[in-house]
């Protein structure tokens, strides 16, 4: 494989050899999916709720079915298309099924060892992690992932996983809590949980820099876990994390395997944003993140072929994090882009975007009630100047977005979002609808 150079270091790299594992699919005799499968489809929940364990356990079952030993990949992919082109004549349980059916399929085909290690960073997650009885916004979101899980690898020998949850120094003690409910409920788990403020006392390596935990907005958790999942790291490690709540089932997480496995990839990163993805969002939400996603790609084009950055579903090569991990120093909700950005300036092209199934879960989101968006968005400009150069033609554009304040945000928000309503993703790079002109004008 070709070498890269580092700019910082004017030296060349080379993409970590283990990259490309060597596993591969079991080859057997095979069925399309039958007509009991598309009537077992039919009958999924058109808008799963989040916490209906009973409407999960369905698209699980059915998913389970339809990724049996006898179903080709291809006859997942028509299944797919057929799916997302007349998707409106399927209930959304059916979409989810196929995904997780094409997880589950991807690793039920794997010769060698799978080792999956989940990060969960945790932050004022209290109330979620109750379950809708013990409270009115309670998912249970712990017990749930630790079924999702074991859905995933039931009846496949070559599949395990181990779980790091992270207490972000979070205000309500969460990892303690959660420490009780492991010890109450999952005590053979291969579970632990991290203290992000011990781990400051003790002066971690994963966390140089970092003063106090109040500096960390998700990232210096996610960090933590990250570094102490790749120091235990083995043979056939897939190293990811995930959000504390219900939006992303982690029974996908074969999907983020498979992203890995492509060549000269160093990150899957799961998206919301592919044709394949089914997302369910808030409107609200829906705008400003088009807006965000817009004005991030006009100011670093070369990681504009992604079109999600910020989804909370990541796999990350072992290697890759050994390498890239003491490079990052943003803690915050933006850490995802400068990890993506060091990546793509060591490896060009080297992460691989993933559609997922994803849910929005509002309740009690700490992203909901910080709102982020402008931060991250002034942060974007820093990393993307610093680790991929500034393109010329977006020098105005940053100078603009670095004098915005949050009330310029909003008008932002209100004013210009609705530009973009109706553009695919694909095109919203060669479609320009916004310029530096339209936003001078709201800073005026």
């Amino acid at each position: 494989m070709t070498k890269k150079v580092d700019p910082a270091k004017g030296h060349s790299m080379s993409p970590p050899a283990t990259i490309e594992p060597k596993i591969g699919p079991r080859r057997s005799r095979r069925r399309e999916v039958g007509q009991d499968d598309l009537d077992l489809l039919a009958q999924l929940s058109p808008r799963p709720a989040l916490t209906d364990e009973s409407v999960w356990r369905a698209i699980e079952n059915a998913a389970e079915q339809i990724a049996s030993e006898s179903t080709t990949p291809l006859a997942l992919d028509r299944l797919e298309k057929r799916l997302c082109d007349t998707s409106e004549k399927w209930p959304l349980g059916s979409r989810i099924a196929a995904r997780l059916a094409r997880s589950r399929q991807f690793l039920s085909g794997q010769r060698q060892p799978v080792r999956l290690s989940v990060v969960i960073p945790v932050y004022c997650e209290r109330q979620r992690l109750l379950t809708p009885t013990e409270h009115p916004l309670g998912e249970g979101w712990l017990d749930r992932k630790f079924q999702q899980l074991e859905w995933l690898s039931r009846g496949l020998p070559n599949v395990s996983w181990e779980m790091t949850l992270v207490d972000d120094g979070c205000p309500e003690e969460s990892g303690r809590l959660i420490e009780d409910r492991l010890a109450d409920r999952h005590q053979d788990s291969s579970a632990k949980v991290l203290f992000l403020e011990k781990a400051l006392r003790e002066r971690h390596p994963a966390l140089e820099g970092m003063h106090n935990a109040n500096e960390s907005r998700k990232g210096g958790a996610v960090q933590l876990g990250l570094w102490e999942a790749a120091k235990e790291s083995r043979v056939g490690s897939v190293i990811l994390f995930s959000d504390a709540d219900l939006s992303t089932h982690l029974g996908q997480a074969g999907l983020l395997v498979d992203g890995l496995r492509r060549p000269g990839k160093a990150i899957a990163a799961g998206s919301r944003r592919e044709n394949e993805s089914i997302a369910v969002k808030e409107a609200s939400r829906d705008a400003r993140g088009r807006l965000f996603i817009y004005l991030w790609k006009l100011l670093a084009p070369r990681l504009a072929y992604l079109q999600d950055t910020q989804c909370g579903f990541k796999a990350i090569h072992p290697e890759a994090i050994r390498r890239l991990l003491p490079m990052v120093r943003e803690r915050g909700f933006a850490f995802d882009f400068e990890l993506l950005a060091l990546c793509e300036r060591s490896w060009r092209a080297s992460v691989q975007p993933v559609p997922i199934a994803w849910i929005d879960s509002p309740a009690a989101s700490t992203t909901v009630e910080r709102d982020p968006y402008l931060g991250m968005l002034q942060s974007f400009e820093r990393i993307s100047r610093s680790q991929l150069g500034r393109p010329a033609p977006a020098a105005p554009l940053a100078d603009i977005i670095q004098s915005f304040t949050e009330a310029t945000w909003a008008q932002a928000v209100e004013r210009i979002a609705p530009r973009l309503c109706g553009i695919p993703p694909h095109l919203e790079s060669v479609q320009p609808r916004i310029t530096a002109t339209d936003l001078a004008v709201l800073s005026s």
